[in-house]
């Protein structure tokens, strides 16, 4: 059972929210016919002699559970090396929220493989050669799930004004 409360307080307050234009990493995982997609953007820091990471953010276009799992997750991998968040997995990154249900069970799953993603990405581009110009994208959530949309037959987003409360 989901542990309301934590899940509330994630979504009310959600952390590290939005795009981080001077990102190490980028990570993007989910599906455009569905319209779950989930992106995080890491940054690192040497601490100790170890490169960890420093600060994490997330965009999701999903429901309240990828957001709040997100949410705790871009806290739960801060001071972490790169190989110790790649050992982290769906259920310990949403493990603040308590059990999740079945259906809900993929976002987790989509907040892991955004988070391994962008710590792939992280180290294709530290393996390539340091002579080569290193770039990084720019782009976000909704160009991404605009551009997958294009390829898989047409979605459109459409950002709705902030509501006043």
């Amino acid at each position: 059972m989901i542990d309301e409360a934590t899940l509330q307080t994630a979504l009310s307050n959600p952390q590290n929210l939005g795009e981080m234009p001077d990102a190490d990493a980028v990570g993007t995982v989910g599906s455009p016919d569905c319209g779950d997609m989930v992106r995080m953007w890491l940054k690192y820091k040497e601490e100790g002699g170890r490169r960890v990471i420093d600060k994490a953010t997330f965009q999701s276009f999903g429901c309240q559970t990828a957001i709040a799992v997100a949410s705790l997750a871009t806290q739960m991998i801060r001071g972490k090396t790169r190989e110790e968040a790649l050992q982290m997995g769906a259920e310990e990154l949403s493990a603040p929220l308590g059990p999740l249900p079945p259906m809900k069970m993929h976002c987790g799953q989509m907040v892991e493989g955004a988070l391994k993603a962008a710590l792939e990405a992280e180290q294709a581009t530290a393996e390539m050669s340091a002579s080569k110009p290193q770039t990084s994208s720019s782009h976000t959530l909704a160009d991404a799930l605009s551009a997958a949309g294009k390829s898989a037959g047409g979605i459109k987003i459409i950002l709705e004004p902030p509501t006043s409360a």
